[in-house]
């Protein structure tokens, strides 16, 4: 079998050759290098080479700091956030209150302090309002992207004022309303007396601008976004914007300009109030009415632009521009609210917190005549340039002023008034109180004096003698002769006989306050008064002897209640001179515009009384007088107390007063004046003696001779007078 069997193959391991040895992969610094050689680096390369390590750690670092300020940033906003009131605890943010001035009428004519005309909302104003406020201020508000800083804007802002200004930080900032609404809230901060002296430096310091505080206005704004919804932002900024004229909110400001509420204004309106925003004073449209309509155009155009305008809507907006509501275009009565502020309490008009009404004694139409008498005046009879100042007070036989003047410049508040606080001396506008006096104590208008040459001893000045305006003296004369052509000495000769005190007196329980010369130069208006007190010791006059005290608060109240606070306190007060000397005097001083030296200040049908005065080099120049109804006084002269030239009160002050009595009694029914002629007498003789000493009362004429002159002077009176 074995023999027969195949033989086998050897058991032999199939390729039991050695295996060949793995191959390594190649190291990596041993891989081939391209042969392309290395592109060389730039100029610009090959210089911030050496800084790229550099670079590299100033990139970590800034995107690890931005991490960390905007963590910041982040807390910082969830703070101011959660501080934030509601908005109906944000809308009226005034410190102080507001006071609204009322005419005899109701009317309102005058604001002052902070007014606040009540909370509108974004919903509430009109369209065109809300559109205007955003096309002017911020066009971008109500994107999706907007978080309460239009970065663009505060971009192109600063590039502006570092072009113009050489400071990005100076000029336009560029920021949004609610930027602009988070300054109006000053962060959150209340004013503070402690920490700020005054409103205004609180008020300052919340808009001022550095680095820091545009960071602080930034954070808290994003805040604001975060806390309340765009209406609600606009809302705050709507109620709380200053617009000029005292005006806190656009609703004030539509009932200020146009007399009618922020809903209901037009795109012109809108336009203007929209435009105070960037300059509230300097577009203020009753400082000057043509500069706020030029700024509301350029806010239509704004407006057509943001497409909240047609073509054709702009057009007719532009034909069409804003004006003034009638009480606001008159601004009349800036002097006059200021004296009334001034004669209330002070914690219920300068430093109101409340909103008090004051209604007042003030009539416009006799407010506009004599402003207009005043414009015209010196528009048409004084030299061009002249630095002339003048007053007026018009009031009623009562004491209320119905008018007041207190100088030329007709649109100021605050400004010095002329007629309430220049103490100025009186000329011979107080001769009348002599005249009065003599005429209590029993004397007649057709009493005799002599206007000669005199002197008076005056212990410690010497001897004092007068002279008159003219330089000359007249001789014998009635008393109402040396009124009607206001001679010096027969008013000092009779201020000596009848008593300089019992004068004093007179003119002191008239209501002339302020301190009467001691010596015989009394009589001649050398002590200083006001145009107020002079113009309300000659309504004293008119109303037959009683002071009275001028005033022009009738009552004060708050806002919203019926029964005032405080009353009239001014008025008729006590008797001075009997009626009948009252009545005698007004017929005298009707002699003075008559045939005297008042002649300028009559007016056709009217019977008026009065006197002109003048004083030392022509200083001050005055005229007075009355008709049936009313008392006028008129002051004129140089603050600095420089002389009139060619002035005194017979010219321009008489012509003022004449232009301003023309106007308030245009219309009216004629009223005679409460005067006494006085009887036909035989005169007495008084106040002087001559020195001849001769027979007659010692006047040099025997007494046939005086009968003949006196009757003579009678009838040239009589005749002349009527």
């Amino acid at each position: 079998m074995t023999g027969t069997r195949r033989s086998k193959p050897p058991l032999v391991a199939e390729k039991r050759s050695r295996p060949a040895p793995k191959r390594r992969k190649p190291a990596a610094t041993s891989r081939r290098t391209s042969s392309r050689p290395a592109k060389p680096r730039g100029v610009i390369g090959t210089l911030l080479w050496p800084f790229k390590w550099l670079l590299i750690l100033i990139w970590r670092l800034f995107w690890r700091g931005t991490v960390v300020v905007g963590a910041i940033v982040g807390v910082a906003v969830f703070y101011y956030a959660s501080t934030l009131p509601p908005i109906e605890d944000l809308v009226d943010g005034r410190t102080r209150g507001s006071v609204t001035l009322l005419d005899a009428r109701g009317e309102t004519f005058a604001w002052r302090g902070d007014q606040f005309g009540g909370m509108v909302t974004a919903d509430t104003v009109s369209p065109h309002l809300r559109n205007a406020i955003i096309a002017t201020e911020d066009k971008r508000f109500y994107n999706w992207y907007h978080i309460g800083i239009d970065f663009y804007a505060t971009a192109a802002a600063m590039v502006r004022n570092q072009r113009l200004y050489g400071n990005p930080l100076r000029g336009a900032g560029g920021s949004s309303i609610t930027q602009q609404t988070a300054k109006l809230l000053c962060y959150g901060r209340p004013f503070d007396l402690n920490a700020w002296e005054s409103e205004t430096e609180y008020e300052q310091d919340c808009r001022s601008t550095t680095l820091w505080r545009k960071i602080v206005e930034a954070t808290y704004a994003m805040a604001m976004e975060t806390r309340y919804t765009k209406d609600e932002i606009l809302t705050i900024y709507m109620n709380r914007a200053y617009l000029g004229a005292g005006s806190r909110g656009f609703e004030a400001a539509a009932q200020r300009y146009f007399g009618i509420s922020a809903a209901e204004v037009n795109a012109p309106q809108a336009a203007m109030m929209a435009g105070l925003l960037k300059a509230p004073s300097s577009f203020s449209p009753t400082r000057n009415l043509q500069t706020a309509q030029d700024r509301g155009a350029t806010v239509l155009r704004l407006m057509r632009e943001a497409g909240y305008l047609t073509a054709e809507e702009e057009a007719t907006a532009q034909a069409n521009p804003a004006t003034l509501s009638a009480a606001a275009r008159q601004r009349a009565g800036g002097y006059f609210a200021d004296w009334v502020m001034d004669s209330g309490p002070n914690f219920f008009t300068e430093q109101t917190t409340e909103d008090v009404i004051i209604r007042t004694t003030l009539e416009p139409r006799i407010q506009n005549a004599a402003e207009e008498a005043l414009t015209w005046v010196f528009e048409n009879k004084v030299r061009e340039g002249s630095q002339a100042q003048a007053a007026i007070v018009v009031m009623s036989a009562d004491g209320a002023v119905r008018g007041m003047v207190g100088g030329r410049d007709l649109t100021v508040a605050g400004a010095f008034n002329r007629a309430t606080q220049a103490l100025r001396q009186t000329g011979s506008a107080f001769k009348p109180f002599v005249y009065g006096t003599a005429l209590e104590l029993g004397m007649s208008p057709l009493d005799v004096l002599v206007d000669e040459p005199r002197c008076w001893s005056v212990p410690g000045s010497g001897e004092y003698c007068p002279s008159n305006y003219t330089n000359d003296f007249a001789g014998p004369m009635t008393m109402v002769e040396a009124l009607q052509q206001s001679r010096n000495i027969p008013a000092v000769a009779l201020s000596e006989t009848v008593g300089r005190e019992n004068v004093r007196t007179v003119a002191e329980n008239f209501g002339i306050d302020s301190d009467l010369a001691n010596g015989p130069a009394l009589a001649l208006g050398t002590s200083e008064s006001t145009l107020l007190e002079m113009t309300g010791a000659y309504a004293g006059i008119l109303n037959g002897g009683s002071a009275v005290k001028p005033y022009g608060l009738v009552e004060l109240r708050l806002m919203g209640d019926d029964a005032p606070l405080l009353e009239a306190a001014g008025g008729i007060r006590e008797r001075v001179i009997q009626e009948d000397a009252a009545r005698q005097l007004t017929w005298m001083m009707y002699q003075v515009v008559e045939g005297g030296s008042g002649r300028r200040a009559a007016i056709d049908g009217w019977e008026i009384a009065g006197k002109t005065g003048t004083t030392n080099r022509a200083r001050d120049a005055w005229f007075i007088g009355f008709s049936g109804d009313y008392v006028a006084g008129v002051w004129m002269g140089y603050d600095d107390n420089t002389p009139l030239t060619g002035v005194t009160g017979s010219g321009l002050p008489a012509e003022i007063w004449h232009e301003t009595m023309r106007r308030v009694l245009d219309g009216l029914p004629v009223t005679p004046l409460p005067m006494t002629i006085p009887q036909t007498q035989v005169p007495q003789f008084e106040g002087t003696v001559t020195s001849t000493g001769q027979n007659g009362g010692g006047l040099g004429y025997s007494e046939e001779q005086a009968n003949d002159i006196i009757q003579d002077l009678l009838i040239d009176l009589i005749t002349n007078g009527g």
